[in-house]
């Protein structure tokens, strides 16, 4: 509908993961990598694969959707109809209500239990504990499918730095057998990956290479009417 109103300008429509994970691939913490899985840690979990600096969208649409491989099966119910669904665990939302039932404070979140964490609080400890337990199974579930170069881990709960990658990384290196531990790296361009991707997204459509650096938090133009 907007490349109707607009005539001749070409439109790109993106989903955002996906775009966050082109931008990631391409400008931030992929940048090189012929292979790489970005998955945000968000309200759910969603990732984009990257090949060849391009994201795989799948068949239908749907590809990356590693929050909903089941790690717990006959767990916590999801709004998808499965049971035990990753997001249900390693979410920046699940972290936030498992924290907030432990520590009895319903306004409590991901953030204040990373706190607890590196403060050595035992009850957050269990529970951030968890939530990488449950991460990790998903991961390596999805480098045995994918064998990425790169693992580009995004979103809210990865602004908890080294209190998530250590153990994450130790997680993940004691599940692996035959597979190829990838880099695991955090994510680079923050809140403005979507954004940068649907700019990558439009670039492709002109079918022209950006040139110069892209800046990672450009004030958008003003518009009129």
């Amino acid at each position: 509908l907007l490349g109707e109103r607009l005539g001749a300008v070409p439109v790109a429509l993106g989903h955002d993961v996906r775009a966050g994970g082109l931008a990631e691939g391409r400008i931030g913490a992929g940048q090189g990598a012929d292979r790489f899985l970005f998955v945000p840690l968000g309200t759910g979990i969603a990732g984009a694969i990257g090949i060849d600096g391009r994201v795989e969208s799948g068949a239908h649409g749907f590809a990356g959707e590693i929050g909903h491989v089941v790690v717990r099966p006959g767990g916590l119910p999801c709004p998808c109809g499965q049971r035990g669904c990753l997001e249900r665990f390693a979410s920046a939302s699940a972290v936030s209500q498992a924290w907030a039932e432990a520590c009895g404070d319903p306004a409590a979140d991901a953030a204040d239990c990373a706190k607890a964490v590196e403060s050595g609080d035992a009850r957050a400890l269990a529970v951030w504990q968890d939530a990488v337990d449950a991460l990790a199974d998903g991961l390596v579930t999805a480098l045995t499918l994918l064998d990425p170069r790169v693992l580009i881990i995004g979103g809210g709960l990865a602004e908890a730095g080294e209190t998530l990658f250590t153990p994450l990384r130790d997680a993940v290196r004691r599940r692996v057998t035959f597979q190829k531990l990838p880099e695991i790296v955090p994510a680079a361009l923050g809140d403005t990956a979507g954004c940068l991707g649907a700019g990558l997204l439009a670039w492709d459509l002109l079918d022209t290479e950006p040139t110069g650096t892209i800046p990672t938090t450009a004030t958008p133009p003003e518009v009129t009417t």
